[in-house]
């Protein structure tokens, strides 16, 4: 009996003994999770301050390319447009150089078919004269040539080249009484003066 007692006494003893220990490592544990959280949040901490870190060279080097391709085509298209720009001016040029020489050679098929006597209109050399003329103002036409209007129209420095002035109570002032020498236009463009009389 008394070696169950001293048995049970040193059950109870070591009980007693035990329950602190475990009491004792709560706290340490609770510490540990508690320092773990601290540090995870120096860490974050840390990362939202932390510098943004450097381009990669690579990067840099394809922006750099990058803009310089841009650059180049914009440059390209501008010297496209002005190449087209360029061409049509040129063409203009030729194609009212070509026009002016050709106008003396439309004032003669005037003056020839004028010259005509009425009783000789209908023979074949003054139809042929008349067809090949006619022809030739379509083509004029077709190119963008347009005569001038003068005759009863008021005198304007830009279409007109007065070379003669008349006294006439049946006409306006600055208006134009006849024309000498027909003008034509290339599109917006003046190629010839018309030569008028203006009157009073």
């Amino acid at each position: 009996m008394e070696e169950k007692k001293e048995f049970e006494q040193e059950q109870e003893a070591e009980e007693i003994t035990a329950e602190p220990e475990e009491t004792a490592e709560e706290p340490a544990a609770e510490a540990s999770d508690t320092g773990e959280t601290a540090s995870d949040a120096g860490n974050e901490k840390k990362g939202f301050f932390k510098k943004k870190e450097k381009k990669d060279k690579k990067d840099e080097q394809i922006a750099e390319l990058t803009d310089k391709v841009k650059r180049q085509l914009a440059e390209f298209e501008n010297f496209r447009n002005r190449t087209e720009k360029e061409k049509s001016q040129m063409y203009a040029i030729g194609a009212k150089d070509v026009i002016e020489k050709i106008l003396p050679v439309v004032d003669n098929f005037e003056r020839g078919i004028k010259s005509i006597p009425e009783e000789e209109k209908e023979s074949p050399v003054a139809n042929g004269m008349e067809m090949i003329y006619k022809q030739l103002m379509t083509v004029l036409t077709d190119l963008g040539v347009t005569p001038i209007e003068a005759v009863g129209q008021e005198f304007d420095p830009g279409l007109h080249n007065a070379v003669m002035h008349v006294e006439d109570e049946e006409l306006g002032q600055n208006v134009v009484s006849e024309e000498f020498q027909r003008g034509y236009k290339y599109k917006d463009a003046v190629l010839r003066h018309s030569m008028v009389k203006v009157a009073n």
